[in-house]
């Protein structure tokens, strides 16, 4: 026997076959569709952990002629004794008869040795039709479980459980597109109870996946750390020559800098989602945020975005951020050249574009153009002069990052990313919030943070991923 689990999903067509298949083995490029028959060929879908593969999950056409294979069964069979070897002969022997051509298809894997899952629709009424499919199943003699898959909003789950128990030793409600991972997990354990020459192999399994979480949870928290310092030390820049500086006005240079610093950050978050999504293996994500000039209350510069996600005085005060920060605040002086332009420029541009994100207590990059040397004038925007920028940019890094790690690959619906309606930061440990503020503090003054002050962030963060982790899951 192969000690490598195999698991054939099986059952009726259209009943969520695919979904199970796509959640339990992360692939969300598996096609999962409302119509019946999509599935039309075996499919075999390996996990990998490290380079390690843990079992496959098969995805199988559905059933499409149960009755008529289970009397041809009945009709070569002896006794009980041999009902795996008749179930074996009539694959064999159907091979290309275009009437069991589906059958053939989930048959084989399970009489090359695959454990069986079974997927019913719990949303719709349990049928006698479906007696014929798991009297098949339990011919095969292969260890099995049942999962109540429900795909529509009606509940007929306490009639399937009852059917469903004399037939599979174990049957569970699963919610593919929902259930948590936990629930993965524990399919595990079971199959390994079922068929003791997998229980090593899939502990060894359920204990790498569980490893596995805590790391992609321990990288998102360094791609995250990454991401902020970057932003937040972010400077835009241009040199200009003399018959630059003759032919460009200050306003347009003004206007030029600015939206090519607002169109940088917008761009560095929409890779840091990238990346996360990546690491979780959700490569076909639809985000409504991803949309750079979609609706103005989701874009990473709106006032509602800093409502949601700016953290209060308290917070900042607690963080070691004294209050004249917050307080004092306005724009800072641009330094102009002499051939340059007004101090009324930057209020007027770029005062503008910040009193809808920050207010009028927030601090806003300046502007500043240097004197002329060497025949040229530098001019520069950034980096951001204000902390809440990042704890704007940090809540939003972790709530997407929220929403993946707890969304199952056979998800297809559109991820909309809704602002908290609280600051969940604050429940975080007075360390972690110091450790953000000087990680924010030294980036605003274009200091690089280090190896070692990159992973103190990194940790800070990850400290406050699990903090909101747990606000998330037991909130009211």
């Amino acid at each position: 026997m192969n000690q490598q689990p195999v698991f054939a999903v099986v059952g009726h067509p259209n009943k969520g076959k695919s979904s199970v298949v796509a959640t339990l083995s992360q692939n969300d490029a598996i096609a999962i569709a409302l119509e019946p028959g999509t599935t039309r060929a075996r499919q075999a879908y390996p996990l990998s952990v490290d380079g390690q593969q843990l079992y496959t999950l098969v995805d199988t056409p559905g059933f499409q002629r149960p009755r008529r294979v289970l009397q041809w069964l009945e009709a070569h069979s002896l006794s009980a004794s041999d009902h795996p070897e008749t179930v074996r002969a009539f694959v064999l022997q159907h091979q290309g008869d275009d009437r069991y051509v589906d059958e053939c298809e989930l048959l084989t894997p399970v009489i090359e040795g695959a454990g069986i899952i079974y997927v019913v629709d719990g949303s719709v009424p349990y049928s006698t039709e479906h007696e014929a499919e798991m009297t098949i199943l339990r011919w095969t003699g292969r260890p099995s479980l049942a999962l109540i898959n429900s795909i529509g909003d009606d509940d007929y789950s306490d009639t399937w459980q009852a059917a469903l128990g004399q037939f599979f030793q174990v049957v569970r409600k699963f919610d593919a597109v929902r259930a948590p991972f936990e629930q993965h997990l524990s399919l595990l354990k079971a199959f390994g109870q079922l068929e003791p020459d997998w229980e090593q192999t899939l502990a060894r399994a359920t204990d790498l996946l569980a490893q596995q979480r805590q790391q992609r949870r321990h990288q998102a928290a360094g791609l995250i750390a990454r991401a902020l310092e970057d932003m937040m030390g972010y400077q835009e820049k241009r040199t200009l020559t003399l018959d630059q500086v003759a032919s460009i006005s200050d306003a347009s240079l003004a206007e030029t800098l600015r939206d090519r610093w607002y169109r940088h950050q917008r761009q560095r978050e929409q890779t840091l989602r990238v990346n996360i999504e990546h690491l979780y293996q959700h490569q076909r994500i639809q985000r409504q945020e991803a949309e750079l000039e979609w609706a103005n209350q989701h874009d990473l510069f709106s006032e509602d975005t800093r409502k949601h996600w700016a953290v209060s005085r308290k917070y900042l005060a607690g963080a070691g951020f004294g209050a004249g920060a917050v307080g004092g605040a306005g724009i800072d002086a641009a330094t102009f050249g002499t051939s340059l332009g007004t101090g009324a420029l930057v209020g007027g541009l770029i005062g503008a574009a910040g009193s809808y994100f920050y207010g009028d207590r927030l601090l806003l990059p300046a502007l500043n153009i240097g004197p002329l040397k060497d025949g040229l004038k530098s001019a520069t925007f950034g980096p951001v002069q204000d902390s809440q920028f990042g704890y704007v940019v940090l809540g939003r890094a972790v709530d997407h990052w929220w929403h993946i790690s707890h969304r199952n690959h056979a998800g297809r619906d559109l991820l909309e990313l809704e602002p908290a309606d609280q600051h969940w930061l604050e429940r975080l440990d007075k360390h972690s919030r110091r450790e953000i503020q000087k990680a924010f503090d030294r980036c605003r003054k274009q200091k690089s943070l280090g190896h070692q002050q990159r992973q103190i962030l990194a940790t800070a963060i990850e400290h406050a991923m699990m903090v909101y982790d747990d606000w998330r899951l037991n909130r009211p």
